[in-house]
């Protein structure tokens, strides 16, 4: 008899179907808002660090041409699409927007990941199982790692109409998880107090465990006796194994370390060394108490020691991305937080000598997370983990916007290049829509950006005549090549083998859309279709957003 052949489940929504054509921006340094500390304060020092104030999925798109599979950790606490209204946060968007919302990023956020790299996404019991099953969709759902449970209060609410909330999930993907393992935790103190010295013996502390094992179905049942030099006689219980041959524990007896209890009456087990442990790290538990790990109120009181009067309403504590990071990275490990919120993923990766990008659209990028990673880099910041990791100070962070769209109509309805964008802009924006990496030359003004050692790119606003790319077809030479983008041309361009010329902006009209700045997730943002409304062109995302009324699919609504 055969099986029944598997389906591959997935969730569907309204609107699921409709995919935002997002325009790879490109990011613009601000030096006034960066920060670096006056000295290097350990060779460990990271001043590459940025912080990019803009729209999330933007940002991401914007991250993928450079850092495609070079992030090893990323950690994103996104709104969890309560109902609840934050100051910060509209949190509260209608389910399928939010799925949809959340699907576009995590697709770019696994491109973003290394083959060694993981997600880590804190959510609550709200939408945690829709995330699961939309993560198992996008990473494979033999890439799922674990969820864990995050203690987040250890107080009980008294007005709970149900069952007292005390608890998030942090959702664990790898990338690769055949490829990923996560670091193991260090030895705590109260772990090793459980390894005490009863009897003196010169190893040092030790702690009694079993001499058997519960056998498993596939081993047979054998008679086993061993008899200790004191005469005692010893057989594994039924339905148990002995751990160790009879060599074994003749070597353990000749060498005192078989307890018998204090009475000498006890049954017999093995004196497990704390000096010969082989294993001496312990792999994380999936319930993280906040004993631990740190909760809401511990989170609060960090960020309020920051910014007293205007404290961020819903931080995560210090110890919680402590915790993380110590499973997922190593030192100078790549970190990224696309909802950086209150900052605290890059304050903690800095102190652990983590190199980090965070995200951020809401004007707390500037009051709340620019003073608070001043102050960690300055040292000035001794709250959540510097004390337990002896944090001086270092480092720094570069401060980056999006720049505005490429494209912008003019009072015709017509599109033509942004006024705000110069050449050097232009020739990076064009670069990154192509897919050449910029890199402009000292030596020949032509070269804008190169995708192979021979192949580059010429970014121009003047209308190139036949002599000008005679000019340009004989300064390339034979064996190299070169697109020339520029806002028109005369003559047969075919006629030059080692030139490709296109027009802006007609080359890239239909690449992305153009002039979209907000695909946050704040459904006042987002545009609702009125029942009565007349019918009207929108883009492919904003069809997506509709509501579906009276039976309208999502292709009428887009029509």
């Amino acid at each position: 008899m055969t099986s029944p052949k598997r389906t591959r489940l997935e969730l569907t929504w309204i609107g699921k179907d409709a995919r935002p054509k997002l325009e790879p921006r490109i990011l613009l340094a601000d030096p006034e808002k960066s920060h670096h500390a006056k000295h290097r304060v350990t060779s460990a020092d990271f001043f590459d660090n940025q912080l990019i104030f803009g729209d999330n999925l933007l940002a991401l798109k914007a991250l993928e041409q450079e850092y495609t599979g070079k992030v090893k950790c990323v950690f994103i606490d996104p709104p969890y699409n309560t109902g609840s209204a934050f100051t910060h946060y509209d949190d509260g968007v209608e389910h399928s927007i939010w799925l949809s919302l959340m699907r576009d990023r995590l697709e770019i956020i696994r491109r973003l990941l290394s083959e060694d790299g993981s997600l880590w996404i804190t959510i609550d019991d709200n939408e945690a199982h829709y995330l699961k099953v939309l993560c198992d969709e996008i990473f494979g759902r033999a890439n799922f790692v674990s969820n864990v449970i995050w203690q987040k209060k250890y107080t009980v609410s008294n007005d709970s109409k149900w069952l007292a909330e005390t608890h998030d999930h942090v959702l664990i993907y790898a990338r690769n998880k055949e490829g990923w393992r996560p670091n193991r935790l260090g030895r705590t103190a109260e772990m090793d107090s459980r390894y005490r010295n009863l009897d003196g013996h010169a190893k040092g502390p030790w702690k009694a465990t079993p001499l058997y094992a519960k056998r498993t179905g596939s081993e047979k049942e054998q008679a086993f006796e061993f008899i200790f030099k004191n005469g005692v006689t010893w057989s594994p219980p039924k339905g148990a194994s002995p751990r160790f041959p009879a060599d074994a524990l003749r070597r353990m007896d000749d060498n005192d370390e078989i307890w018998f209890g204090s009475d000498g009456k006890a049954n017999p087990s093995r004196k497990t060394f704390l000096s010969e442990l082989k294993l001496a790290e312990p792999p994380a538990p999936t319930i993280w108490l906040h004993t631990e790990v740190g909760q809401n109120h511990e989170a609060r009181e960090e960020v309020k020691a920051i910014n007293p009067d205007d404290a961020f309403a819903t931080p995560k504590p210090e110890r919680l991305l402590q915790r993380v990071l110590a499973l997922a990275t190593n030192p100078g490990d790549l970190v990224l937080d696309s909802f950086a919120g209150s900052g605290t993923t890059g304050a903690v990766a800095h102190k652990m000598g983590r190199r980090w990008i965070m995200v951020e659209l809401g004007e707390h990028c500037h009051t709340h997370i620019i003073p608070r990673l001043k102050k960690v880099i300055d040292g000035e910041d001794q709250g959540g983990i510097s004390k337990a990791v002896n944090w001086q100070g270092g480092g720094g962070f570069r401060y980056y916007r999006l720049a505005p769209s490429l494209l912008q109509q003019d009072r015709w309805g017509q599109w033509i290049i942004n006024k705000d964008y110069n050449a050097e802009m232009l020739a990076a924006a064009i670069c990154k829509l192509e897919g050449f990496t910029y890199a402009p030359s000292d030596a020949h003004y032509w070269q804008h950006g190169k995708s192979t050692e021979n192949d580059f790119i010429y970014v121009t606003t003047q209308s190139l005549t036949p002599e000008q790319l005679q000019a340009l077809s004989d300064e390339v030479g034979e064996g190299r090549s070169l697109l020339v983008c520029c806002s028109a041309f005369r003559g047969d361009a075919n006629r030059y083998p080692n030139l490709t010329a296109k027009k802006i902006p007609k080359m890239v009209l239909s690449r992305c859309e153009w002039g979209h700045d907000d695909y946050s997730l704040n459904v006042e943002n987002l545009p609702m279709q009125e029942k009565a409304a007349p019918k009207q062109d929108v883009t492919p995302q904003q069809a997506g957003l509709f509501e579906e009324q009276r039976g309208k699919d999502s292709a009428e609504g887009a029509a």
